[in-house]
């Protein structure tokens, strides 16, 4: 067993009392589906549109609060909803168009240490200009001083979406070196799980922007590295757990959809 009991317990709080907070403020929408409702009934279909709200925040309300827990024994540091900075060297912005442009046209292939090393060339070059940053889902320090800024994405992510997401790293990157031009920095995605398992998870490979090696975490590996070995492992048992225990809740909730059975 990798995590703590005192870990176990406050992860698996954490997911109870999430699922709880959207049971009780959520409010199904009123769709009409005549026949889906005929052939399964309202209850599997409150429960379906149900699921489908709560993958939408699953990452904010869920995966940022648990990887925070997971970090926190293994990491000097841990932080939520991190601010990189507000400042970009006007010669950094540059170098990131670059750096896309090339990409884009399969000119180069994504190396993220080399195009680290560009952007501390630069990242303290020339006018600096104001910006607003997305924040970062995850901020670590790790003992040995080297920075990660994580951003937490879905399972299935659009593949129109890479160019943005790649950009959003490069940037976090330079803005944070305009503040510690030394600093050892990671910026990366992480995918909290894989649904191709048991296939690798292949997405991204194709769209010749990430360095998977470098800017891409999934699933086990993801979890593995925030907790120690083992951690994906312990954090599915909490998951299982905190659904065992809230079986019954969950079962009343949608129960009051079941439309009484007509017998004649």
């Amino acid at each position: 067993m990798t995590l703590s009991l005192s870990q176990r317990s406050h992860i698996v709080d954490t997911i109870k009392n999430s699922l709880r907070n959207k049971l009780e403020t959520y409010q199904i929408k009123a769709v009409v589906m005549p026949f889906h409702t005929r052939l399964l009934g309202q209850d599997r279909l409150a429960l379906y549109s149900f699921i489908h709200s709560l993958n939408t925040n699953f990452g904010t309300t869920i995966f940022e609060p648990v990887a925070a827990k997971l970090a926190e024994n293994n990491f000097k540091k841990v932080e939520t909803q991190f601010e990189p900075g507000n400042k970009i060297s006007a010669e950094a912005q540059l170098a990131i168009q670059e750096i896309m442009d090339e990409l884009g046209a399969a000119n180069r292939k994504p190396n993220k240490p080399e195009e680290i090393k560009s952007l501390k060339r630069v990242c303290n070059s020339g006018e600096f200009k104001d910006v607003k940053p997305t924040r970062v889902d995850i901020f670590l320090r790790s003992n040995q001083g080297e920075i990660y800024l994580i951003d937490l994405k879905t399972a299935k992510p659009n593949k129109g979406n890479f160019k943005e997401f790649k950009r959003t790293l490069l940037e976090w990157a330079a803005i944070y070196l305009a503040n510690e031009r030394y600093a050892n920095i990671n910026t990366l995605i992480a995918i909290p799980y894989n649904p191709d398992e048991p296939k690798p998870y292949s997405r991204w490979t194709m769209a010749g922007m990430l360095d998977v090696d470098n800017e891409l975490k999934v699933a086990k590996e993801f979890w593995d590295f925030l907790g120690g070995e083992g951690a994906y492992e312990d954090l599915l048992d909490c998951f299982e757990k905190a659904g065992i225990e809230m079986r019954d809740e969950i079962d009343r909730y949608f129960k009051q959809f079941r439309a009484p059975i007509n017998h004649t």
